[in-house]
Formats: C-alpha cells, sequence, structure tokens
C-alpha cells in the first residue's frame, strides 16, 4: 500500500520534470531565419549556437518529448527511465562550458568503479564467484585482474595510458569539419587558401599522434581482438574490454574495424576524467531539458508535437522552409536536419530536387543495428551472487556498468554468429546499469530501474517481421540469464518496456534502429561521414544541412555535429 500512495506521488513528480521537455508557451511563427528539423541533442545545440548568433531559430520536434534518443519517460508508474540513451560522456567540453549547462540545471553522477563483470562458475571453498572490477583506481584495479591474471595486471596501467594517448590526440578532429578537399582542388586562389584552414585540425592530430601514428592506423582498421590479444592473456578482462569494441555495432571482436568502436568509447569524458561516464539526473532527459533551456535563454523557439512532412525547396533549387503534417508552412533562410541522412533524404526531401545517383548512394549507407534495449522497474535491489549485498544496501559494483555473459570472448563471438543467422542471441550479450543506486529522483524507495542494452538482435527475424510474442520472448530469454547471475531478480519486476531494432526506429526515429544514426565502421567515418559529398555538413540543395550524428564525429560525441552544422549554416549566410 506504500509503495502505491508513492507511485502516485511519482507520477505528479514526472509531469513536473516533463514540464521543461515541453513546448515554449510563443506560438509558432511563419517566418524565422533557420529551422531545425528534430529536438535531438544535436538539434538543441544547433539551435542555441545558432540564436547565439543572432538567427531567430525554431526548433521542431515531432514527439510529446524533446531530446531524440536522450528522453526521461515515465514508461511504468513512478518509474523513471533513460528510455533510449542511458550514459552520458562525450558531451564536448567547450560546449558544456559555453551554453552553461551547469546553470540551467545539468548534475552529472560520476561512477566509481566504471565495469563490474561477474563470473558464472562456482565459488571456491565456499567463496562467492569471481568478478572482475575495473576502476580509475590503479591498484585496486589491478588487485581486481591479478585474481586471473598477473601479466595482465602489469600490462593494464600501460594499455589505458596508450588508449589515452590516441584518444587524446583525436580531439582536434571531434571540434572541427572534415578538411574540405573539393575547396583545396577547385576554385580561385583565395578559395582554396581559406579551404587550407580546415587543414589545421589534421595537422594537430598528426602532431598529437606523432610516433603512435601507425599504433592508431592498426587500432582502427583492425579487430578488437588483435589489439587486445596483444596485451592480455584472460579471457573475462579480454571480453570485457571487447564490449566496448562492439557496441552499438553490428559486429564481433574478431571483425576488422572493432578496434576503432573501442577507440571511440573510450575519448569523451566527464568533470575532467578521461573516459569516465556518468548518470544524468533526472535521467537523460536532463541534458536535453538543459540545452533546451540554454536555447531559449538566447531566444529560440522549442515546439513538441509538430511533425514535418516536406522539406520546401524553391524554384531555385534552395531550401526555404518546412511543411508540417497538418499543412502548415514555415518559411525560413537555412533548414538543419537532426533527422538520420537516410530519413532527411528519402522521406523530407523532394525526390525530384535530388539526383537518382546521390539517392542511390543514401541507399547506400549502413544502418544496421545489433540492439534490443530493455527498461526495467524492480521492486528490489539486485543481489549478485559474486559480490553478495544481502542488507540490500548498494554496493560500489551496482553503480557501474555491469557486463553479464562476458566470461569469454567466444561467448560475444557465438552470441553475433546468432544475429548474422538471422536469430535473437540465444545467450546473449548484456551490459546492465542501475542508475538509480546514485539518482534517487528515478524510482520509489527500494525500487530501482535497469537498463538493459543487449545484443545481438537481427531487424528482422530469418526474414521476417518481430511479433510481440518474440519480443516477450527474447525479454525472457535476457531475464532467464539474469537470473542466473541475480537471483531472485524475475520476481523483483514491477514492469519492463522492450525495444528491439525496428521499435527504436519507429519511435526514435532511427533508422535500422542504429543508436549512432549510422554504423561507425571505417567507411562512414569523418570524410565519407555520411557520404563523401556530405561531410562538410552542406547537401546537395542549398540551405539545407545535417546536423544529427549522422555527420563527422558520429554517434555519441554529443553536440558537436550540431556545433559543426550550425557554424557551416552561419559562414554560408554571412558569405552569400
Amino acid at each position: 500500500m506504500a509503495a502505491a500512495k508513492w507511485l502516485s506521488r511519482g507520477r505528479r513528480t514526472v509531469s513536473l520534470v516533463w514540464t521543461g521537455f515541453r513546448s515554449n508557451h510563443t506560438s509558432l511563427k511563419s517566418h524565422y531565419d533557420a529551422v531545425i528539423i528534430g529536438g535531438g541533442h544535436n538539434g538543441l545545440v544547433a539551435a542555441a549556437y545558432l540564436q547565439k548568433g543572432g538567427l531567430k531559430t525554431a526548433v521542431l520536434e515531432r514527439r510529446h518529448v524533446l531530446g531524440g534518443a536522450a528522453v526521461s519517460e515515465e514508461i511504468v508508474p513512478g518509474f523513471l527511465f533513460s528510455r533510449c540513451s542511458y550514459l552520458l560522456s562525450l558531451l564536448r567540453p567547450h560546449i558544456y562550458r559555453d551554453l552553461e549547462l551547469k546553470k540551467h540545471g545539468l548534475k552529472v553522477y560520476m561512477r566509481n568503479p566504471h565495469s563490474f563483470t561477474p563470473m558464472l562458475e562456482d565459488g571456491v571453498n565456499g567463496a562467492p564467484p569471481r568478478s572482475l572490477i575495473l576502476g580509475p583506481d590503479r591498484m585496486k584495479t589491478q588487485n581486481e585482474i591479478v585474481k586471473f591474471s598477473q601479466k595482465d595486471a602489469k600490462a593494464y596501467p600501460e594499455f589505458v595510458a596508450h588508449l589515452e594517448t590516441l584518444a587524446c590526440a583525436i580531439h582536434p578532429l571531434l571540434d572541427a569539419q572534415p578538411v574540405d578537399i573539393p575547396g583545396l582542388t577547385d576554385g580561385s586562389l583565395r578559395k582554396r587558401l581559406d579551404a587550407a584552414t580546415t587543414l589545421m585540425p589534421l595537422v594537430k592530430f598528426g602532431l598529437k599522434l606523432g610516433r603512435n601514428i601507425p599504433d592508431f592506423y592498426e587500432i582502427t582498421s583492425a579487430p578488437i581482438m588483435k589489439i587486445l590479444n596483444q596485451w592480455f592473456e584472460s579471457e573475462p578482462l579480454k571480453a570485457t574490454l571487447a564490449t566496448d569494441g562492439v557496441i552499438g555495432a553490428m559486429t564481433s571482436p574478431s571483425n576488422p574495424g572493432s578496434g576503432y568502436v573501442l577507440l571511440h568509447h573510450v575519448m569523451g569524458e566527464l568533470e575532467k576524467e578521461k573516459g569516465a561516464w556518468g548518470y544524468v539526473e533526472g535521467g537523460m532527459g536532463g541534458i536535453s531539458q538543459a540545452l533546451a533551456k540554454a536555447a531559449r535563454s538566447y531566444g529560440a523557439d522549442i515546439f513538441t508535437e509538430k511533425d514535418v512532412e516536406q522539406i520546401l525547396v524553391g524554384s531555385n533549387g534552395a531550401a526555404n522552409g518546412v511543411a508540417l503534417k497538418d499543412g502548415t508552412e514555415i518559411c525560413s533562410k537555412v533548414v538543419l536536419s537532426n533527422a538520420t541522412p537516410y530519413v532527411t533524404f528519402k522521406h523530407l526531401t523532394p525526390q525530384g530536387a535530388l539526383s537518382p545517383q546521390f539517392l542511390k548512394a543514401v541507399d547506400q549507407i549502413d544502418y544496421t543495428s545489433p540492439v534490443t534495449k530493455i527498461n526495467v522497474a524492480i521492486d528490489k535491489l539486485p543481489n549478485f551472487l559474486a559480490s553478495p549485498t544481502p542488507d540490500g544496501k548498494p554496493g560500489p559494483h551496482h553503480q557501474c556498468s555491469i557486463h553479464l555473459n562476458c566470461e569469454s570472448v567466444d561467448v560475444l563471438e557465438t552470441a553475433y554468429k546468432d544475429a548474422v543467422n538471422g536469430r535473437p542471441s540465444a545467450r546473449p550479450m548484456l551490459e546492465m546499469t542501475i542508475p538509480s543506486v546514485l539518482d534517487p529522483t528515478l524510482a520509489p524507495p527500494g525500487c530501482h530501474v535497469v537498463s538493459l542494452f543487449t545484443q545481438f538482435t537481427p531487424y528482422h527475424i530469418e526474414g521476417r517481421e518481430w511479433t510481440e510474442q518474440d519480443r516477450e520472448a527474447f525479454a525472457d530469454t535476457v531475464f532467464d540469464w539474469v537470473e542466473q547471475y541475480v537471483p531472485g531478480f524475475k520476481k523483483s519486476v514491477v514492469g519492463r518496456d522492450v525495444l528491439t531494432p525496428p521499435d527504436l526506429e519507429r519511435i526514435f526515429g532511427l533508422t535500422g534502429g542504429n543508436i549512432f544514426h549510422g554504423s561507425m565502421s571505417l567507411d562512414q567515418l569523418y570524410l565519407a561521414r555520411p557520404l563523401p559529398s556530405l561531410s562538410d555538413y552542406r547537401s546537395p540543395i542549398k540551405g539545407l544541412y545535417l546536423c544529427g550524428s549522422g555527420c563527422h564525429p558520429g554517434g555519441g560525441v554529443m553536440g558537436s555535429p550540431g556545433w559543426n552544422a550550425a557554424l557551416t549554416a552561419m559562414s554560408d549566410l554571412k558569405n552569400h
């Protein structure tokens, strides 16, 4: 009864939290300098910088809540979930400072340790099963690794330092548009000199790498297992590290290019701690709320439930506004799309305005996704066999990323092969997080929200659509595996929200269910993201720009695509 009363109070509390995500009270105007399609985090960053730069800007979000994939939603009464994205790290520091996000309410809970990998095994002489905990404390981490290998414990600090060296070198590339190849090779001398300035970030990148250039080339092109096998011998450590090489990607640790995905996930920072990931208070919608407040503070108009049907293209071939599904037309000097490149060019842009060759290239962008996200409400804290907490009080291992089914790399390989053959993994790779351990705003007292980021699941099951029965059967499989590490987990479940790749596409507009707005493979990075002809955020249609994660530097690097696209649009307006 007490819990039920709290749940009722929780519903009212959540409605207040959501207020910050909804439309502002101003009415939609018929003319703006800039219109942004989609209120995801990159769209909101673009809006803030455009408005700050003097352009009257409107953001049009089709859903009832702002944030794109970075949203907080009350799926189970009284429980507030980061429904899609669930951790923060790659928010660029200069955007955090420029937009004064802390002043606008952004609060992040740091996690220490970072990861916990329990073993599915019998303990020795009555002891619990082994586990592996990795964190920022060098000595504690080495003491954990030595349970599996003294050699690996000794090598680990050098490995982390090596990754940090490579990741830090990339930073100049994250905050700048790719090299302007057409500008360097065509046009007047003045234009070529202007384009030459885009070489500077690449030069800084090369200078920072120095003698590590061959190592960078290897890690970005090689399978992550080739890298890990050079450093380590113990399976639990290699499997735990390999998860960052395949997270969100339909690839295996033995596939070329998986090394870059690992590097991508260690290049961020939080509170000046490199490679750290944290929980946003109130869920990931908290970052979207802070960005929206910043944009509004400069004068931007932000609207929800405004579904764009088409980008308007004038007789001069330039974008000049958008048409909503309710028939409303809004004129603008520029249009920025926070949707995926596929949605932007195949669904929103008049097809006659684009060449058949370009549309064919758009069709070739890889949006394959292995991800099914399961949000779970539970009425008691998980009690892991490998690290028991019988008193129900959270331990350090509860606050980090919990890796299940990661005893060996072979387990990950088998899970991948299932999905490649059109079947959800029989023993899926599971990343569990319990943000309510640190953030009390998410669940009733004694209860918790759990995020299960699972791989591997195909978009189609052996060539057919997912059914509700398929969805529930896979969730049951996941829960059965969790139960082996956490007896009693299934009985603690109050409710669940299962999002397969088609669900992620339908609800959040993520083409193919891909959380990065397109594969982070080498053929879709930097000069080729999302296509070789689109790496500078401009489109074939004058006045239409891409500002989402489908652009350089890619998914997860929060704010950088929106910032770069806004600067590009403002520069073009100034010069023309």
